[in-house]
């Protein structure tokens, strides 16, 4: 009676860890694909949010550019004022490369530890 009970018990603990072992995989795939999802949506707005303001600045650019090039009654000039201050704007974001890693891992680490 008492084995009989104890092989009870022991059966029912093997389907409980089975059941638990099952969901806890279903729940790890879930979290898995809520991470990626969350990820591949903000690499794309960011990437689609970038390319339409690359796209304003090439023509903003070029519109400054010509109306430089109008003032100082010179073709080239406005041109390269463009160049080099987006040169200067280039060294800039080249020396402080280091304090954009912050934001990005906050906001990555966001998607994936909630």
């Amino acid at each position: 009676m008492i084995l009989e009970e104890l092989k009870k018990d022991l059966t029912e603990a093997e389907a409980d860890v089975r059941s638990y072992l099952d969901h806890s995989e279903e729940y790890f795939q879930l979290k898995v694909f809520k991470v990626l999802m969350g990820s591949v949506t903000s690499i794309a707005q960011m990437v689609l949010i970038g390319a339409i303001g690359m796209l304003m600045l090439f023509i903003v650019s070029i519109g400054v550019s010509l109306a430089l090039n109008e003032v100082l009654e010179s073709f080239y000039i406005g041109f390269i004022i463009t160049g080099i201050f987006y040169l200067v704007i280039g060294a800039i974001c080249y020396f402080l490369r280091d304090k954009l890693n912050k934001p990005l891992l906050r906001k990555f680490s966001k998607h994936y530890f909630d």
